[in-house]
């Protein structure tokens, strides 16, 4: 067999043509043991980005970047270990929802998240805004948990798909990140390597997510749908809208008090319906349930009745050993003021994010600190009426000078119009 020599791999890609099983493989081992420099991988990378993948490739991509690292045996937990994954997007805090809710209906929730880079934290930011929360258990631990409680959320480990994170950080600063096949193989390696067989997506489109148009968000979800069906994984990919955040809140301890009102029932309502519905995909996938409406009915019933609010309490007091527990609040609140009268046309996503950010909560790398109280939350959202002053937003700061900054940034995210609108459905489609 002739000796696989990385310039070749990157000449034959940029001449369109799909790569061999055993050259992905030699690719992702020299990207874990660093036999193949930056300058080759980049570009590589860029070929990819222009020359795409085929769903065999971006399969043979996922499979051999979740076997980089270890692979979390999660059997003992029984046959189908189910995650969900979301792409990203402004005030979406549904794990924080969605484990508890599960294991309130007798659902195991497994969950490995990560932090978060950009404008705010990630689930495990959000949980560590809860005093002495523990991400960090052993996996006999993680796993006793899950058995005992039925949910453990914690952090992922540098030990799961490493070829991933080298690749994802030349993606960063060589303009290669939006590539379709490097995104699903990117998210799908560590859900595999995590030990999850039932995956359930929520790719999200609009102004606060990665993918902007629902064209876009429909091609990654099918790319990743057929990858898991070559990888003998069971993957739904809902798609969602992100042209406004998701519930009321965005911020850390922010969104931890909005998920804990949607477990007492009495959260905004597209959070909940968003929530409710992933979860009975969950149930249905791992056969807790025969039919989506069936699994609905249970989760709104274990959410009205305190179990799902209990279940948090319990994984809660689990994973930090505190009770009663209290979650940090910022030293100001300014109020934002509407600057025209009508109904919201426009609550865009991005903008509020941006104003979460100037006050702190979010980070530039994984070492920067982050306000865990600071943020942004909505009074008001798209198809509500307004007239000129009423508050619409409220910035929860811990500095006036930064407040003040983030209420001009919030007045740029809502926009008006005379007649009323109709408010967008959260639910786009689902493959799977």
């Amino acid at each position: 067999m002739q000796k696989l020599r990385m310039v070749d791999l990157i000449s034959k890609k940029k001449a369109g043509e799909a790569h061999s099983v055993e050259e992905i493989k030699f690719i992702v081992d020299g990207v874990k043991n660093n036999s193949i420099p930056d300058y080759q991988l980049s570009a590589w990378l860029m070929a990819v980005c222009l020359k795409g993948m085929t769903f065999d490739e971006s399969a043979m991509l996922t499979e051999a970047m979740a076997k980089s690292g270890e692979i979390i045996d999660l059997s003992a937990l029984g046959e189908y270990i189910s995650d969900k994954h979301s792409t990203g997007g402004v005030g979406d805090k549904t794990t924080l929802i969605l484990a508890p809710l599960l294991a309130s209906v007798g659902v195991k929730v497994a969950k490995l998240s990560g932090r978060g880079l950009g404008y705010t934290g990630g689930t495990i930011d959000k949980l560590e805004s809860i005093e002495g929360y523990n991400p960090s258990l052993e996996l006999d631990k993680f796993i006793e948990q899950v058995n005992t409680i039925g949910a453990a959320v914690i952090s992922q480990t540098a030990k799961l798909a490493p070829a991933d994170s080298r690749l994802y950080a030349l993606r960063d600063v060589t303009a290669t990140v939006d590539s379709i096949p490097l995104i699903a193989s990117s998210v799908l390696s560590k859900k595999i390597a995590s030990g999850a067989n039932v995956i359930v997506l929520d790719v999200k489109y609009g102004s606060g997510a990665f993918m902007k148009t629902p064209e876009q968000a429909e091609e990654l979800s099918k790319t990743m749908v057929e990858i898991g069906k070559k990888l003998n994984r069971s993957i739904t990919a809902v798609i969602t809208s992100m042209d406004q955040p998701l519930g009321n809140g965005i911020g850390n301890a922010i969104e931890v008090q909005e998920s804990i009102d949607t477990l007492k029932n009495i959260g905004p309502k597209d959070l909940t319906d968003l929530s409710v519905y992933l979860a009975a995909v969950m149930m249905v996938n791992t056969k807790n349930a025969k039919t989506i409406e069936e699994a609905e009915k249970a989760l709104r019933e274990s959410l009205a009745n305190g179990k799902a609010y209990s279940k948090f309490i319990e994984m809660v007091e689990a994973q930090s050993a505190v009770k009663n527990f209290v979650l940090p609040t910022a030293e100001h609140l300014i109020e934002v003021k509407a600057d025209s009268e009508g109904f919201i046309t426009e609550t865009d996503a991005l903008t509020i994010a941006k104003a979460s950010k100037i006050l702190g909560a979010g980070r530039e790398t994984k070492e920067d600190p982050i306000d865990y109280a600071v943020g942004v939350v909505l009074t008001k959202k798209i198809g509500d009426k307004v007239a000129k002053g009423d508050t619409i937003a409220v910035v929860h700061a811990n500095s006036l000078e930064l407040g003040k900054d983030a209420v001009k940034t919030c007045n740029k995210a809502f926009k008006y119009s005379s007649t009323p609108v109709e408010v967008p459905p959260i639910v786009h489609k689902v493959i799977d």
